[in-house]
């Protein structure tokens, strides 16, 4: 990532922090091609996943200081497997609020399918 808070914005007042609706900077299409939704998720949450990516970007940074140190192979191979870890759990958080937000609002509009064959579509590349 560049730094830059593609997420949300941490610095809005207390007030303010509750729900908001952002739209990414390009289309947000799932990666299939067809319609777009904006999307509504709780600052919290936001919160959430943008300080767990900030943890792991500078875990990331450690490992690569860790290479440059010439640090034994094993304990760099460690460190990689507690970042995959950490992703993993960012992935399940970002997968547990698309299918509790997006999905189930999907449903409400009417337009179910096509949410699902996007999700599948993700799922798809996301999955080994």
């Amino acid at each position: 990532m560049n730094g830059s808070n593609r997420l949300g914005k941490e610095s809005l007042p207390t007030s303010q922090q509750a729900e908001h609706s952002h739209h990414h900077d390009t289309d947000h299409t799932h990666g299939t091609g067809e319609s777009t939704h904006p999307h509504f998720h709780s600052e919290e949450s936001l919160r959430r996943i943008v300080n767990r990516l900030s943890r792991i970007e500078g875990h990331v940074r450690g490992i690569k200081t860790m290479v440059q140190q010439s640090t034994p192979c094993p304990d760099v191979l460690l460190q990689i497997a507690a970042v995959r870890g950490a992703l993993d759990r960012v992935a399940r958080i970002v997968l547990d609020e698309h299918l509790t937000e997006c999905i189930g609002r999907a449903a409400q509009e009417g337009n179910i399918d096509v949410e699902i064959k996007q999700l599948k579509a993700a799922l798809d590349r996301f999955l080994p």
